[in-house]
Parts: structure tokens; sequence; C-alpha cells
């Protein structure tokens, strides 16, 4: 095990701006394709560069003698590696500079509870597109936004609370809620309020095409505090979610742009058909394990939504039992999901005699039917929460920059210079009223 040191107090903006917000920064608005893409690969450079290095000093990674395309003999998928991403402060800012301290001082179990707690900080999981294809990125946000916090309202007047309008390309983008909720507002006039809270009615994960191109804004849901703190003089809007960017195949890089919400649908046992638009929630008999398959499909259960990549998206949570026993949760891969991610939100889980604490990524071998995630008897959180990510690599060439994700340099100078055309849209600011936003869209219409 090798332990990685770190200096993970660099301005936290530049991950966060880089992998979100290059190519459609207001000062590139007019600029030439030439000039924004070389600000776009040297940001994403430093990306990639600071999420890799600037992990903190528990941070480890476990290289095995057998890689991610090594096969196996036993039928169980085995760890090839495990990674620990930089955390970076952000929304707000001084807790996640809180945390990092923290974290030196009483260690990462006690930092990863106080951020589940009281947020501000964002992980980006940087992968590498062809050793992780379909998956192009991982980020999970936490986040916080307190109406007594002075800074809060400074950090307002230059830093939006949100990712306003910027374009897409090539791939889908999925938002799954975990607290609070986004508003959404794109080119083709579209717009959606989805989030894990009571007035977001389940809708709680946004699917969003790409396909030849959109741009959208999403736009932390703060109109209303916490359950806990209504009525209250002083409160909290509890923010925290997973963005992930699944890849197309280059056949339907090009295909038309759209956004669905996806609902919350609990699987009962006598349960036929699952309904279009939503998330199949199965919940084991003794109520240890929670299963929610965004894509893909689990104990043969599929998911309603469409995709053109073959992929499963699936978070699961395991409870801590009364009796002293472990939580086991068990899942049949496809032969085909040679990728095989798992990210730990919370908690602590057994993988292949690993034991593995919270916020670590781990890479699983590319061979071996059957998936097992424990959860030990003797572990003092009440849950384990572990997202799951697989899926069949496209063996396509592949091309990324900013925020545009193509199989050839070409096509990515092409779409930057459609986006500079007009052809997506153009952007506009957030603080426009829906109203106002509706008449823009109307007057500078996506060609797709």
């Amino acid at each position: 095990m090798k332990f990685l040191n770190s200096s993970p107090l660099l301005l936290p903006t530049i991950v966060l701006l880089s992998c979100r917000a290059i190519a459609f920064s207001p000062r590139y608005r007019g600029q030439s394709p030439q000039l924004i893409r070389q600000h776009s690969k040297i940001s994403s450079s430093i990306a990639l560069k600071v999420s890799n290095d600037l992990v903190d000093s528990s941070g480890s990674k476990i290289s095995s003698s057998n890689g991610p395309g090594v096969s196996h003999n036993s039928s169980s998928r085995k760890i090839a590696r495990i990674h620990k991403f930089a955390r970076l402060p952000v929304w707000p800012v001084w807790q996640g500079v809180f945390l990092f301290f923290a974290s030196k001082l009483f260690g990462q179990q006690v930092a990863a509870q106080w951020e589940d707690s009281i947020g501000g900080r964002v992980c980006p999981n940087f992968f590498s597109p062809i050793e992780t294809s379909p998956f192009v990125l991982m980020v999970h946000h936490r986040h916080a936004f307190m109406n007594w916090d002075p800074i809060r309202y400074i950090q307002q007047t230059f830093f939006p609370e949100g990712f306003p309008a910027h374009p897409h390309r090539g791939f889908i983008t999925v938002t799954y809620c975990l607290k609070g909720g986004m508003i959404h507002r794109d080119s083709l006039g579209i717009k959606q309020i989805y989030g894990a809270e009571e007035r977001h009615g389940g809708r709680h994960v946004q699917w969003l095409t790409a396909g030849a191109g959109i741009q959208h804004e999403e736009m932390w849901d703060v109109r209303e505090p916490d359950a806990k703190d209504k009525g209250s003089f002083l409160w909290t809007s509890s923010q925290e979610l997973y963005q992930i960017w699944l890849n197309l195949p280059a056949a339907y890089k090009m295909s038309a742009p759209g956004a669905d919400m996806l609902e919350a649908y609990a699987v009962k046992e006598n349960s036929s058909a699952i309904p279009t638009g939503s998330t199949p929630i199965i919940t084991s008999m003794d109520e240890s394990t929670i299963t929610t398959i965004v894509c893909g499909e689990y104990n043969g259960v599929k998911a309603s939504v469409e995709c053109p990549t073959d992929a499963s998206i699936i978070r699961v949570q395991l409870k801590k039992k009364e009796r002293n026993s472990p939580t086991v949760w068990t899942h049949n891969l496809p032969p085909s999901h040679k990728t095989a991610i798992l990210y730990i939100r919370k908690g602590s889980i057994d993988v292949d005699g690993e034991h593995i604490g919270p916020h670590h990524t781990v890479y699983l071998t590319a061979s071996g039917a059957q998936l097992t995630i424990t959860k030990p008897h003797d572990d003092d959180n009440d849950e384990a929460d572990v997202l799951l990510l697989s899926g069949a690599p496209l063996n396509e060439p592949i091309a990324s920059q900013g925020s545009m994700v193509m199989n050839t340099d070409n096509e990515i100078r092409e779409a930057y210079m459609d986006f500079q055309n007009g052809f997506m849209g153009v952007p506009w600011s957030e603080k426009l009223t829906d109203e106002e936003w509706r008449k823009h869209v109307a007057r500078f219409p996506s060609r797709y």
C-alpha cells in the first residue's frame, strides 16, 4: 500500500471550473475556437494533475498483480486497485477547509462523517476514458448553503451558486440527487426542477443526452431549508449529488439532445412492469439492503431508461443489522461489463478481502461474474452507501476536451466551432427570469 503526499489547499475552483466550466466561460464568448481549445486543454491538464496528486495523506493506491484487463479463474470480481481522489473545499469554502484540517487532526473517517453532516467539499473522479470506458467522469458534490453565512453573499457576487449555461456534445450526463436538488434550464426551452426532497415529487435523477449539442444551466435549488430547519430563523439548505458522464457510441454522438426526469419507484413483491421514467428501488426481505437502479439491471429488475450504451448505474445501501452479523449484497455482473467501478459515499465495506473506508474509488478487474459487497458487523456506521458503475467498453477512439466528448480531435474542433457559431444556442445569464430566458432561447434557437 502506497501513501501519497498532498497539498490540497490549492485554490479549489481551479479543478471545479476546469471540469465544469472551461469552454463556456463568458470571457471565451466571441473568441476563436483555437483559443478556447488551448485554454481548455491547459485547464483540463491542471485539473487532472491536481485530482491525481492532491490526495489526502490517507489516500492510497493499491496495485494488484492483475490489472483491469487480466483474466482470473475465479468467478468473483476482484480488486485491481484503489484510489482516493482529492476533496476540494467549496460551497462553503470555509467548511471545506475546516474538514481538511479535521482530517489531519482526527482522521479521514471522522472528516468523512462530518462532511456527510455539514458539507463543503466536491470530489471529481477523473477517470482514464480508455481504462474506464464507457465512463468518463464522476463527481461527488456535498454542499451546504446557510442564510446566516456572510461569506456566501460575498461569494455570490462573483461565483454563482451552480453552473451557468454551458455546452455539451457527444455523451450523457446523469445527475443523481441525494440531498437538496437542482433547477435546470436549457437551449431547447426545457425547465426542470428535480431533487431528493419532498417538494421534488420523487424526481431525483436527470438523464440528459447531449447528443449533437445542448446548452444547459444547473443551479442549486436553495429555495427551501432542510426539513429540520423549517420555521427557523437561521437555516441551512443541504445539497448532495453525483454527476456521471457516460460516453455515447460514435453512431449516437450526433443524435437529438434531450433531458428526461427519472422518478423513484419502490418495487413491491407483486410488481409487474417498471413504469416508464422511473428508477426501481428494491428493498431486501430483511430490509438490510436497498438497491436503486438508475440504469441497467439487478436481480432480474431492469431500469426503464433506454440507453444506447451498455451500462449500469446502481446505488447500494447496506444497513447495520441488529444481530451480530454482517450485511451482504451480491450482484451478477453481465459478461460484457468488463469495466466495474465502486465509489464509497459513506461507511466502510469489504470487497475481495480488502476493507475499504469512505470516499475511496475501487477499480475492479475485467473478469469474474459475481460481485460481493459486505458491511462488517463491527463497523460503527449505521449504513454503508456505495455507487456501482459498470459497463461494456465502447472499444472506440475517444477525444475529450472541456465539456465535449467525441472520437477524434477534429470532431472536438468542430464541436467548439459549432458552439461559437451558435448552433447549440447562445449562452444566457443565470440571472435572467424564466420569461427573459424563454425569449432568449426563442431568439437564439438551437439547431439541434
